[in-house]
């Protein structure tokens, strides 16, 4: 079932066939792996003309680092060896943007969306998962918003005291998304420090914890996450 809407002055369609699901805590691997299979199986099905479902996927990840396709090794700060020693492993991945870190405390959300259905291009859709998370930092006090030629969700952006809060990179390719946002929430920012992080040396990190000064439920903050991108998607 599809419900008609008006989108920059077009008629186009929301899509009902969306689902949410909460992976809990997953290897970094696994997930790319099954996050792959069902972005295969909607340009498959796209190309046959076959039915298929969006998904929107929230997980935590094991201590780990993921450096994008157009990411520079110097970015990373540690050896193999140090990896270890902090628990942590390092992937080099098809999506854009540059070193980011992923680990237990962290909302991780993956949509694999065929874009066309909801009237998106990459832009806007970056932008919408951009807002979505700003809503969200919103129902707690906390004001954030976006810095241009800056993909993510920032904190006091305008000044030197700018810090990111979210991290956003995707994927995209025949208007199917993968890969997605990570917003810190009660994140040990300590593995940032081991990073630079999304390639800015000049620029800190924060989270919810950190804004907010205690610990900020999970799930409470992947439920408020799944209203809000519900609300921009179905717009």
């Amino acid at each position: 079932m599809q419900a008609h809407v008006i989108r920059d002055g077009f008629f186009t369609f929301a899509p009902m066939n969306t689902e949410y699901i909460d992976w809990g805590t997953v290897p970094y691997a696994e997930a790319w792996q099954r996050q792959t299979e069902l972005f295969d199986a909607i340009v498959h099905a796209k190309a046959q003309g076959e039915a298929y479902h969006n998904s929107i996927i929230f997980c935590q990840h094991p201590h780990v680092y993921t450096l994008g396709r157009s990411g520079k090794e110097n970015n990373m700060l540690l050896t193999e060896q140090q990896l270890e020693t902090i628990h942590a492993t390092l992937y080099h991945i098809d999506r854009g943007g540059d070193i980011t870190y992923h680990g237990p405390g962290q909302q991780v959300c993956y949509p694999i969306l065929n874009l066309e259905e909801f009237g998106l291009g990459l832009k806007p859709y970056v932008h919408l998962l951009e807002e979505a998370v700003i809503r969200v930092c919103a129902t707690y006090g906390i004001a954030a918003g976006r810095i241009e030629k800056a993909t993510g969700v920032w904190l006091d952006g305008d000044t030197p005291r700018a810090r990111k809060v979210c991290a956003i990179g995707v994927r995209s390719s025949h208007f199917v998304t993968m890969h997605g946002l990570a917003l810190n929430v009660n994140t040990d920012l300590r593995y940032f420090s081991y990073i630079h992080p999304c390639g800015f040396i000049d620029k800190g990190v924060t989270s919810l914890r950190q804004e907010l000064g205690h610990d900020v439920p999970l799930d409470e903050v992947r439920q408020r996450l799944e209203k809000e991108l519900k609300a921009l998607l179905q717009r």
